[in-house]
């Protein structure tokens, strides 16, 4: 499949992309520094150099999959962004979004949203705006039903790491077999390849834990 990788050269992005070419899959880096991803991902890489906000249908019509991992220094512009892709694609088959956010949207054993402790426990710290922003783009999402989208939420501790064993949810707080709310970058890039490979959460949010 042709996807577009929005955000490629984070932290995250590099794994995905890394992820998706082993698959065999034609990966564009969808960045707005092209030397960048030249050092990263090679000369030999594709690469669509545009800043995110400006990116329009022709860019991204020819993809198959658009990922999203786009965490921008203005947090508002993570729900400006979405709702832009949305405006550009209502109606249409293809692309299929798959939307990185964070872990504020997920929910305890008691079915609340953890978004509502965090902005507790660190009001005032200057990320907390971004968990925010990305709760209401899921929230917004919840209401699209003309275009193929899937919502991708790690677990609480997302870090570096080999590739796991896992297991999906949907919107809950999972742990492993010690307790752990963790997922690596590597295991989050392969279960979500597996999720482009096999489509199973169109319209859905879903998250991985490590196994």
């Amino acid at each position: 499949m042709k996807i577009g990788l929005i955000g490629a050269t984070g932290n995250v992005g590099q794994v995905i992309y890394q992820e998706a070419l082993s698959r065999g899959h034609q990966v564009t880096a969808v960045v707005r520094n092209g030397e960048k991803a030249t050092a990263l991902f090679g000369q030999t890489a594709q690469r669509l150099v545009k800043d995110a906000m400006t990116l329009t249908k022709a860019d991204l019509q020819d993809f198959d999959v658009v990922i999203d991992t786009f965490a921008p220094k203005q947090t508002t512009q993570n729900l400006d962004l979405v709702t832009k892709l949305v405006g550009l694609f209502r109606n249409q088959a293809t692309p299929r979004f798959i939307f990185v956010t964070d872990s504020s949207s997920l929910v305890d054993d008691h079915g609340e949203m953890q978004l509502a402790a965090i902005l507790k426990a660190y009001a005032g710290a200057p990320w907390i705006d971004a968990s925010a922003q990305q709760v209401h783009e899921l929230q917004f999402l919840q209401w699209v039903d003309d275009v193929d989208w899937t919502v991708m939420t790690p677990q609480n501790d997302f870090i570096t790491g080999d590739k796991q064993a896992y297991r999906l949810g949907t919107n809950q707080i999972l742990t492993n077999s010690a307790g752990q709310s963790t997922v690596t970058f590597s295991t989050f890039a392969s279960a979500m390849l597996d999720e482009i490979d096999t489509p199973a959460h169109r319209h859905q949010q879903m998250t991985v834990v490590d196994d």
